[in-house]
């Protein structure tokens, strides 16, 4: 964090912090009593305490004005048929294109909130998630905040969708898309129960690196039921790194491809096709065979864990 964000942060923090205590601060009548417990009461019942991946945050049903610095949460908001009014200034799925407008205030990056954009915008919830997730105590201040981070991906798309439902009280809506979902993950692992092995990896500045079963892409074989072709790819968070000679050594089935600087928009950048046609890749079986799956790269690798998303890459 700069040091002209952090004093930025500071004062805002500080701002809001004074703003509360100067509203506990008015003199109370005693006829004032009754109707404060009332009003006290009436929220309470309309409350709900969230257990999330920092703790639990006490939220109000229906919210106003909700802000969210993560794609996925945006996502399955969509889906259920609620609005963000703010969102993070960042590459959009076509779907979700509308949120580029300017008619939908932008309060940040997907890793850099911008404080006083949040805070001016006073929101009733704050969803955070993943690369954001390090702001949870600065964000707390300013609204009830939600960290969506979840470790294991599929139960992870289920988990935020339900919980997101019963915010919004669309539990019905929630319910009806994961069993359509579940249904898609059905028939996919039907299909790769005997498909052959798989291999996924991402692809960036030239570069490769693996993902396997329990790692950030590894719903390919948790899930999705193909068989891994290496059983020990390290779980890191942008992955084991490769070569074209480690992928014809093990010699995958189906090579499983993310294109990171396709998803983040990286210039001059070798798409993953050219990268991968090489005469190292040539004999191999995926590439021999076509079976090399060129995965969406910005549902797979930005909107990761959406509900729409995870539908997408299933079809």
């Amino acid at each position: 964090m700069s040091k002209g964000r952090s004093l930025s942060a500071m004062a805002t923090v500080g701002a809001v912090i004074a703003l509360a205590l100067s509203g506990c601060a008015g003199t109370a009548q005693a006829g004032d009593a009754p109707a404060s417990e009332a009003a006290a009461s009436e929220g309470a019942a309309s409350d709900i305490t969230v257990t999330h991946a920092q703790g639990e945050t006490v939220v109000a049903t229906n919210p106003e004005v909700v802000l969210t610095l993560d794609l996925a949460s945006l996502d399955i908001m969509e889906a259920l048929g609620v609005e963000a009014d703010g969102v993070p200034d960042s590459e959009f799925p076509d779907y979700l294109a509308k949120y580029a407008g300017d008619e939908y205030p932008k309060i940040g990056g997907l890793k850099e909130p911008d404080f006083e954009a949040i805070n001016a915008l006073a929101p009733d919830l704050l969803i955070i998630a993943g690369r954001s997730a390090s702001f949870y105590a600065e964000l707390s201040v300013i609204a009830p905040t939600i960290d969506l981070t979840q470790e294991d991906f599929y139960a992870g798309v289920k988990a935020n969708t339900e919980t997101l439902g019963e915010i919004f009280g669309k539990e019905d809506e929630a319910l009806d898309a994961l069993d359509r979902l579940d249904n898609k993950v059905a028939t996919i692992t039907e299909a790769t129960a005997g498909a052959g092995t798989s291999l996924t990896i991402l692809t960036t500045g030239g570069k490769l690196s693996a993902y396997g079963p329990g790692s950030r892409f590894g719903w390919f074989n948790d899930v999705l039921g193909w068989a891994p072709v290496v059983e020990d790819v390290e779980a890191a968070t942008h992955g084991d790194p490769i070569s074209f000679e480690f992928i014809a050594e093990h010699n995958p089935d189906w090579l499983i491809v993310i294109d990171r600087d396709a998803a983040i928009g990286t210039e001059g950048a070798q798409a993953a096709r050219a990268l991968l046609d090489n005469e190292v890749m040539a004999p191999t079986t995926a590439w021999s065979n076509d079976q090399i799956l060129y995965v969406d790269p910005v549902l797979s690798y930005l909107v990761g864990g959406g509900l729409t998303a995870t539908e997408m890459l299933a079809d």
